[in-house]
């Protein structure tokens, strides 16, 4: 059984990314996208037109500074591996609790198609309504989406979306 991660957040997260469940790396580093080879920082940087951040304590001062929480569909898994295609007897964050203890939220970002099916499904089932919420599913940042021919630059295109989140702070 693997577990998760605790949230990463800051005061008044404007969007909030959830994975699937952190990797065998992140979780012995005890690090969000803690593998080298995982695009995430470096899309986020690319989204946010900022440098990459490179310690921990850096990489969570640049989610508070652009105002992004981190967290997981899945507390726990059984899982071999790092892949997501492995997970199996899965449980749930507590995703509404989450959405309701931060109202500032204005988008979800799931980081690759595990995640988002196990969101949806998860949603359903708590008949939750995220309407004020705005959901994006996007290409996981994973090493595996290279060589599924999704470059950086392409992910980071497609991730850039997040920022309409942003615009309606101004509405």
């Amino acid at each position: 059984m693997k577990h998760g991660l605790a949230p990463l957040t800051c005061p008044d997260p404007i969007v909030l990314v959830l994975g699937s469940l952190p990797g065998d790396e992140s979780i012995r580093r005890q690090e969000y996208y803690g593998n080298p080879r995982n695009m995430f920082w470096k899309v986020l940087a690319s989204v946010f037109e900022d440098t990459v951040p490179e310690s921990y304590p850096e990489k969570k001062a640049f989610l508070a500074q652009h105002h992004v929480a981190l967290w997981d569909v899945f507390a726990s898994a059984e899982r071999e591996g790092s892949l997501d295609v492995n997970i199996r007897d899965n449980s749930c964050n507590d995703i509404a609790g989450f959405l309701a203890a931060h109202p500032s939220i204005k988008a979800i970002v799931l980081n690759g198609g595990k995640a988002s099916k196990a969101f949806k499904k998860m949603q359903k089932a708590v008949n939750g309504d995220f309407g004020r919420i705005d959901v994006f599913s996007f290409t996981s940042t994973s090493p595996l989406s290279i060589s599924a021919g999704w470059p950086l630059e392409r992910i980071a295109e497609q991730w850039k979306q997040i920022l309409t989140a942003y615009e309606k702070i101004r509405l």
